[in-house]
């Protein structure tokens, strides 16, 4: 055997072999080639969202964003995901990282549009040619369009969605016009229950003693009686029928608990305990569509038309299209002006600067085109802060957390006030502790109970331990403090067991106690959470002159009005608020717009 020519002949395959692995492997690791020749790459990069982090996956040049995907998320159903669904692709729409952020969805688009920045970095693309703002569309791309109707509905949130349902259900054609991208409104955002009284799930649960009149007089000491009782009669006497109604409608509410403020037990919450508001928004959006209602989003109301002294219709401006929406009558559900700073302060110069927990929408509209119609507005001035709002984000902490048994304390480890008293007793004392702070405290029993609390663990707004030294530690606290937490939590405990607290007279939310590890803290100040005050209207929802009298074919419910939360409003109120005055609004509009077809 020829030994050399063996081995020479070996030496070749080796070399060829090694050759074709090392073009296979560098193959697989270039980059395909986009049309303009620039080398393309696919990479993934990650940002903190509402709800978590969010991983996207781009595909991109030096020169161009070819496709965004994203891959991993877990945005809130209804706002965070609308933001998922719609951002990546206006990103490579309009090649820029600088795109608007999705209307009520700031905090996950800019969780998208960091992602992005991080992919492209971490491919090792500059991000400078997409950092710069999209161009305007051409005014000459507008539209005009007349559509017709029975009744068009000013904002898709809670009470607009409800007054929709309502008045689609008595036979009327409906038109809503909603200037966010999305529907929910403030309503997203409420996170308790609805208040309701003599209902059927308190007689299945035994709870005899939450009545009508029971339910009135709280309301009243609660909103420091400057509510307009005929108002708050109106809306315990219908509470019931409208927890039946939402029942009907696939939306119930069987969970009953207390609330800040009362005395009874009038909190209805969803089974699981899932924040009422998203809950009851999706249930309300899907009857309303059923219904065949007809739902404009990003389209936002501009002025009421007048017809002969009586509301006919409006005009609105979409996102590429003038709207004159002539119809019989016409509802104002278009929320408050907790985001709009400007107006606040008109009324209380202290908050400016303050954090809300208002979504970016509730900026007053409503009420300003009502006003310029000859509407009268009432309680103005009264605006609430919410006791416990995580400061960083606005991110309102569910009353329902206290409702279950939570306690707040103070910097120094201690209670400092009854913690389930109103909202703005409660805001007041937290402001005279020292920071102006405090902590909201509950344990896994709660967590395990209310689904909302692992959206806070998962988020990062707690510390947690297994033991109550381990939390006051977790917490900052240092010295006496941590002997003054943990003397607090065994007190607190205790007065749970007895069903007394002696040290601040709290007599509802003591089902249980704060017993079962792990234990968790969340720092807490107030923030703007509500306008009380608002159009003017009667027990029909007619809209009021300054002499009292109705405007014909104006109707207004829910946060937009005035007069039935006085000074402070009860958690869970606003939702019995824009349930029942909602299906009056949707009930009255319709039966004038079908009378008016009778006549004709």
């Amino acid at each position: 055997m020829d030994v050399n020519r063996t081995t020479k002949q070996t030496a070749r395959l080796l070399c060829l072999v090694l050759t074709l692995a090392l073009l296979f492997s560098a193959c697989q690791g270039a980059p395909a080639s986009s049309g303009s020749g620039a080398e393309t790459v696919t990479a993934t990069g990650s940002a903190k969202g509402m709800e978590g982090d969010v991983v996207v996956e781009v595909t991109a040049s030096a020169d161009a964003i070819l496709s965004v995907t994203v891959t991993e998320q877990n945005e809130t159903p209804g706002i965070g995901s609308v933001a998922v669904e719609q951002l990546p692709a206006k990103i490579v729409e309009t090649q820029s990282l600088q795109v608007d952020a999705i209307a009520g969805c700031t905090v996950t688009s800019e969780a998208i549009k960091a992602a992005v920045r991080a992919a492209l970095e971490s491919a090792g693309i500059d991000c400078a040619p997409f950092d710069v703002a999209p161009q305007a569309a051409g005014e000459g791309d507008r539209t005009a369009e007349t559509l017709s109707c029975d009744v068009v509905i000013v904002g898709a949130g809670g009470a607009g969605l409800t007054a929709a349902a309502q008045a689609a259900e008595n036979g009327a054609s409906v038109i809503v016009v909603e200037k966010m991208p999305i529907v929910g409104g403030n309503s997203l955002k409420a996170t308790g229950g609805m208040n309701a009284a003599d209902t059927q799930y308190q007689a299945a649960l035994g709870i005899t003693d939450s009545g009508v009149e029971e339910f009135i007089a709280d309301t009243m000491n609660g909103g420091h009686q400057i509510n307009d009782l005929a108002l708050v009669t109106t809306m315990a006497e219908n509470s019931a029928a409208a927890v039946d109604w939402l029942t009907g409608i696939g939306a119930p509410l069987p969970k009953v608990a207390a609330t800040g403020g009362t005395v009874h037990k009038y909190l209805h919450e969803p089974e699981d305990g899932s924040a009422v508001g998203s809950y009851l928004v999706e249930k309300l959006q899907a009857r309303a569509e059923e219904l065949g209602v007809q739902i404009l989003l990003n389209t936002c109301a501009a002025e009421i038309r007048m017809q002969d002294g009586a509301a006919a219709g409006i005009l609105a401006e979409g996102e590429s299209t003038d709207y004159t929406i002539e119809a019989k009558a016409v509802v104002i559900a278009a929320g408050g002006f907790g985001a709009n700073f400007e107006m606040m302060t008109q009324y209380d110069p202290s908050l400016a600067g303050a954090v809300t927990t208002n979504h970016a929408g509730a900026t007053g509209d409503g009420i300003t085109m009502a006003v310029a119609v000859g509407a009268d507005t009432v309680d103005m001035e009264q605006i609430q802060l919410h006791p416990t709002v995580y400061q960083a984000t606005g991110l309102l902490v569910s009353e329902s957390v206290r409702s279950m048994g939570g306690i707040l304390v103070n910097s120094e480890g201690k209670r400092f006030c009854n913690d389930m008293s109103t909202r703005d007793a409660v805001s007041a004392a937290e402001l005279e502790q020292p920071g102006s702070y405090a902590f909201i405290i509950f344990d896994q029993r709660i967590v395990d109970d209310l689904s909302s609390c692992q959206k806070y663990i998962n988020n990062g707004l707690t510390v947690q331990a297994d033991t109550y030294e381990g939390l006051a530690e977790a917490m900052g606290l240092t010295g006496e403090a941590v002997a003054n937490f943990v003397d607090t939590m065994n007190t607190w405990n205790a007065s749970v067991a007895a069903g007394e607290d002696k040290e601040f007279g709290r007599n509802n939310g003591m089902d249980g106690d704060l017993s079962t590890a792990p234990f968790y803290a969340i720092r807490i100040a107030p923030g703007i959470h509500h306008t009380m005050g608002g159009l003017r209207i009667n027990t029909e929802t007619q809209v009021l002159t300054a002499e009292g009298e109705a405007i014909p074919g104006l109707y207004a419910a829910g946060e937009t009005t005035g007069g039935v939360h006085g000074g402070n409003r009860i958690g869970g109120n606003a939702v019995c608020d824009f349930v029942v005055f909602g299906r009056i609004a949707g009930a009255n509009a319709a039966a004038l717009a079908l009378e008016g077809q009778a006549a004709a």
